[in-house]
């Protein structure tokens, strides 16, 4: 565990794996061993009883530890920094989490709210120390309910599916098609010879439909019904996605997430997605260097926009049209890293609204996930420059860790910085368009950054409730930055308008549903969990969340962490179903079975029957 941890965590944490190692080993401080055998001592004790003299010096060390251990505490006790005058802890031990107001501003002010150091400690802090190998650490009303092994391919054995959102109007409501329903995926051949990891460079986006008001169930399990969906095929023609490049010497080019919005009174489509163009074999582009030499170009994404046409009669859904493209977005390197500032940038996942916090705005909106505009270590600032772009080097100040003034428990910049921790630099970017069609966007500053927090806020969405404006995001355990620790699952802020000083949910944990996972051991990853993790770490991820509170995503891994066998997914999960309010989120385990819903269970909220067309 990193040194910029914090310290009562870290001290917890290092004592009950010390303890768990002594009881498995019998005395020798070494790993948990997932198959541990008697202890020795506990063998020697049962067949001989310790001499006097043993018994004697046994007792006078165990005086002398004990009289070191004491010297040791008074010690460290006066090395415990003291809290400023005025400052009031809320959590003995713990820092105090940001202040945030949840204020509203102008969309177009420059107003980025932070999600802190600060704010993320609170996960820590929530999580259970005393968690057993296996077991979550993090409280169930937050956790997403365990799902079996046992589960139905969305699409037989064809594609996998992974991200996916739905068919939706300005208000983010869920359209039915003449009474069908439509949902979009990311989708990969499962027969092209590529494994489940290899799916993000060869990834398509298809479409899926069932009849309006199908009800499901995972009761069953891998004899549940798998939602009802009928997959209508992929949504572009082939190579339409990737005439927006310039530079056509790509070696692999990809269709990423977005969001879909029917047009009023029309069937007419609207779908923003991400394109984007990998560049895996040595090019002539000189200044991307990679370890052995060989010229390297990094991965060019852009944020795009086509237009095309649903159609549907009794017997099921099509579409036509998609073949224009129109290149909306590519990251400024002001506000939103670039492909030269950092070549493992992110910057994907459009979804666009309408602001229903203050009806007099018309304007249309998008969020996506970006990284803020720093120069990472070891990029040539010279190419940067001759972009036009800034050369700032990345770096962590006191606006980003968040702790408050006189806090004792407050880590320092230098020590945060030393440990690396800006690399991670995730915000949620926001865009406007400037003309009816939507073919024209200009950037504003992000609505939220996470430097040194987590590299990656994916799919970001914003929902409105009750007059607040919700921003709900997914994330990694893996992303996170040196000495912050999460779960795979949905993170949540609310505030007063789109651009808000946006306060982290749930006891400023920001934790809106999490995976069952154990923050006292190691990840693993989902290929390869690790021993001591909770099997349903990565059972699920890539969360929407729906009208209603419903929230679906798609099937990762599931076990393994022993066998080294995990089952993998690309699937759709079972619907689960949050309750939203104020600024808590708790999983309704009453709804469907002990809280799983259907295997995607995506309803419409909302029918348009213009009348069945002809094919």
């Amino acid at each position: 565990m990193s040194q910029v941890v914090h310290r009562r965590y870290w001290r917890a944490s290092a004592f009950a794996a010390l303890s768990l190692s002594l009881i498995l080993t019998g005395g020798t401080a070494t790993a948990a061993d997932p198959t541990p055998t008697a202890s020795a001592t506990a063998s020697a004790t049962a067949t001989s009883s310790p001499s006097a003299e043993a018994t004697e010096a046994a007792t006078d060390g165990a005086t002398a530890d004990a009289t070191e251990a004491a010297a040791d505490a008074a010690a460290d006790a006066e090395e415990q920094p003291v809290a400023a005058e005025g400052f009031v802890p809320e959590h003995e031990g713990w820092p105090n989490a940001t202040e945030h107001s949840q204020q509203a501003y102008s969309t177009t002010d420059d107003f980025t709210a932070k999600w802190t150091r600060a704010d993320a400690m609170q996960i820590q802090r929530l999580s259970n120390p005393d968690a057993a190998s296996g077991e979550s650490s993090l409280p169930e009303y937050l956790t997403m309910p365990e799902i079996s092994n046992g589960f139905p391919a969305t699409n037989s054995d064809e594609v996998w599916v992974w991200d996916t959102w739905t068919l939706t109007d300005d208000h983010a409501n869920q359209i039915s098609y003449n009474g069908w329903e439509i949902i979009f995926s990311l989708v990969a051949d499962r027969n092209a010879g590529d494994s489940f990891d290899d799916r993000h460079t060869n990834a398509r986006m298809g479409f899926f439909y069932r009849k309006a008001g199908t009800t499901t169930s995972s009761a069953d399990g891998a004899s549940s019904s798998n939602g009802g969906w009928i997959c209508g095929g992929h949504v572009f023609p082939d190579g339409a996605s990737g005439s927006v490049f310039a530079d056509q010497s790509f070696s692999h080019q990809t269709e990423w997430s977005g969001s879909a919005r029917l047009m009023p009174n029309s069937n007419k489509i609207r779908m923003f997605y991400t394109a984007v163009a990998f560049y895996r074999e040595p090019t002539s582009d000189a200044g991307y260097l990679m370890s052995d030499g060989t010229d390297y170009k990094p991965q060019d994404p852009h944020i795009v926009q086509s237009e095309g046409r649903i159609h549907a009669d009794e017997n099921g859904v099509w579409l036509t049209g998609f073949r224009d493209q129109h290149d909306l977005l590519t990251p400024d390197g002001k506000y939103y890293q670039s492909r030269y500032q950092n070549q493992y940038l992110s910057f994907r996942d459009p979804f666009s609204f309408v602001d229903q916090t203050n009806p007099s705005d018309t304007n249309t909106y998008m969020v996506f996930e970006g990284n803020t505009a720093y120069a990472r270590a070891g990029e040539d600032t010279s190419i940067i420059a001759a972009h036009g772009q800034s050369t700032t080097a990345a770096t962590c100040t006191a606006e980003d860790l968040g702790y408050q003034d006189g806090d004792p428990e407050a880590g320092t910049v230098d020590e945060v910085n030393e440990a690396g921790a800006y690399y991670q630099l995730a915000n949620v970017g926001l865009a406007v368009s400037e003309n009816k069609a939507m073919t024209k966007w200009r950037f504003l500053p992000p609505i939220l950054s996470g430097n040194c927090v987590n590299d990656q806020t994916e799919r970001p969405q914003i929902y409105f409730k009750d007059g607040k404006s919700y921003l709900f995001t997914i994330s990694h355990r893996s992303t996170y930055a040196s000495g912050m620790m999460g779960p795979e699952g949905v993170y949540g802020f609310v505030g007063d308008g789109v651009r808000s000083d946006y306060q982290p949910l749930n006891e400023n944990t920001g934790i809106a549903l999490a995976n069952p996972i154990n923050l006292n051991y190691a990840a693993g990853s989902p290929y390869a969990p690790d021993w001591n993790q909770s099997p349903y770490a990565y059972q699920s991820y890539s969360h929407y969340i729906q009208p209603g509170g419903l929230v679906e995503s798609f099937i990762d891994s599931i076990g393994g962490n022993h066998d080294g066998n995990p089952v993998r997914g690309g699937s759709l999960a079972p619907t689960v179903k949050l309750n939203i309010t104020g600024t808590t989120t708790s999983v309704d385990r009453s709804y469907g079975t002990n809280g799983l819903g259907g295997f995607g269970d995506i309803p419409a909220n909302k029918a348009y029957n213009p009348g069945y067309d002809e094919r």
